[in-house]
């Protein structure tokens, strides 16, 4: 089993998780972050820390799309370990239904 970060990360990009990872499997994009299922122990710390309940267990109905998309974005995005802020407005887009075609495939900046 692993984590997931599914669609309502996107556009939000909350950092809480990414401090707690006792493994540091979190993956950084332009507008979203993702989980390495292959590097994630499960030990489910980070899925409380997200304050837009973006982060699920894989054994959760209807996220094998999520899990591909982390799986892929995971392999060629930086990691990141530290917090940052969130974006300024992602109060706004937190909750917001269908923003998949906003997932940018663009990289983030990670810890650089």
């Amino acid at each position: 089993m692993t984590y997931v970060v599914t669609e309502n990360c996107i556009k939000c990009k909350y950092m809480d998780c990414v401090e707690v990872c006792p493994v540091d499997c979190f993956y950084e994009g332009e507008n979203f972050l993702v989980i390495h299922p292959d590097e994630c122990i499960d030990c489910g710390v980070c899925e409380p820390e997200c304050p837009a309940d973006a982060i699920k267990a894989d054994t959760e109905k209807g996220l094998e799309a999520w899990l591909e998309l982390n799986a892929k974005f995971a392999q060629s995005w930086p990691n990141i370990t530290v917090k940052r802020d969130g974006f300024p407005d992602a109060k706004e887009w937190d909750g917001k239904p269908d923003k998949l075609p906003l997932l940018s495939p663009e990289p983030g900046q990670g810890d650089a």
